[in-house]
Order: structure tokens, then C-alpha cells, then sequence
């Protein structure tokens, strides 16, 4: 669905998108500990699908979900059509990494996270994925909050490709997150990208209200 720029912004000051933090950000470390989940959804037949809820930083959980041998993952109070819709992830078979990164704004609250994701691509010769051929893509998502619900992917560096890979995500993380609108805008690659880190698998309900 096509939409003007003004659309956008009149609806990113409607719902507080625009706040972006007053001051330098900083960074916090959580780990990835699925075990500690709650499972919201699963299809036990197949053993295909599952969706968690995790704890994450503070107040603010994240939310995991796999399917068909790909992950994607959510992070703070969020919508219940992002918890039932929502899957945005990348084409090949791939897997988070173990530790989350949490941008916090001046009020120690986080508005931004950046995790590592594998892209188990194939060797070409042997047709099975291997540490030669894989890819490593930083992930930069909206954290939800309380007065909006909305959390995304914001955008993605490649972190083979970018010999700072790091302090571009955050650099993204913290220009972009806060007025990035869900469900309007779409992620993009910045810096540098190789054939490594895949393509997108983005499905987003439409959150017009």
C-alpha cells in the first residue's frame, strides 16, 4: 500500500514516534535465555512454530518466534496484531545470537535494540550450511512502548561487510529507532552489504489505527 510522507509523519506525531532521546545513549546487555519463556503460541504436530515471551530489560520483555527453521524477534509492550502477525526475519535458515543490546534514552528507558543474527547460508559444493559461507547481520529494532505499542526491525548492517559494525548499528539504532514507523517504513540495509547476509523476510500487519 502506497503512502505520502506527509501520512506518515502525521501519524508518527500522533502516536509519539518522533521523540527521539535528548541525550548520547548508552548501552545495556541482556542475555537470550529461552528457557526462561513463556510459550503464547506452538504448533506441537509439526514442531514448526512457536512463539515466546522472554524477559528482557526491566519492564520492557521481548518476544521470540520460530518458524520452518527461521527466527524473528520483538521487543517491549507491543500490539496484540505485531504478537499474532508480525515475522520478520531473513530468507535463509538462520538463528539469533545470545546477547541483546539495549539503547536506553536520557530517562534510562531502552528505545532501541541491536542482536546479532546467523545466516546459515549453504556451501554451494555440498548444498548444507557451514561456518565458511555464513553471515552475520546486526538487527536494529523499535522497542514498543506503553503509549504507542509498536516495535519493529528498523534496519540492518552487515557485520562481515563493516569493519565497525557496532557503532553503525548503534549509530542507526539511536537516529532512526524513535521515529521509525512500524508497519509504514521499511528496514534497510546500511553500510555495506555481501551476498552473505541474505535477504529480508518482512510480514507486518497493517497498524493504521
Amino acid at each position: 500500500m502506497t503512502k505520502t510522507v506527509s501520512i506518515v509523519t502525521a501519524l508518527a506525531l500522533g502516536y509519539g514516534l518522533l521523540a527521539a532521546p535528548a541525550n548520547a545513549a548508552e548501552s545495556a546487555y541482556t542475555d537470550v535465555n529461552l528457557d526462561a519463556c513463556t510459550t503464547i503460541a506452538e504448533e506441537p504436530e509439526q514442531e514448526s512454530f512457536v512463539s515466546l515471551k522472554c524477559p528482557g530489560y526491566g519492564s520492557y520483555p521481548f518476544y521470540f518466534k520460530e518458524g520452518d527453521l527461521r527466527q524473528a524477534v520483538f521487543f517491549g509492550h507491543l500490539d496484540q496484531r505485531i504478537l499474532d502477525e508480525a515475522f520478520e526475519s531473513f530468507g535463509p535458515f538462520n538463528h539469533i545470537g545470545g546477547k541483546i543490546e539495549w539503547r536506553l534514552g536520557s530517562d534510562g528507558k531502552p528505545f532501541a535494540t541491536i542482536l546479532r543474527y546467523f545466516i546459515e547460508n549453504a556451501n554451494p559444493d555440498s548444498g548444507v550450511p557451514d561456518k565458511a559461507h555464513e553471515g552475520q547481520v546486526l538487527v536494529i529494532s523499535r522497542v514498543g512502548q506503553p503509549g504507542d505499542m509498536r516495535g519493529c526491525v528498523v534496519g540492518y548492517v552487515d557485520a562481515r561487510a563493516n569493519p565497525k559494525a557496532n557503532v553503525l548499528a548503534r549509530k542507526i539504532a539511536d537516529e532512526k529507532a524513535a521515529s521509525f514507523g512500524c508497519g509504514w517504513f521499511k528496514p534497510v540495509f546500511y553500510g555495506a552489504k555481501s551476498d552473505s547476509s541474505g535477504e529480508p523476510m518482512l510480514n507486518f500487519p497493517a497498524l493504521d489505527d
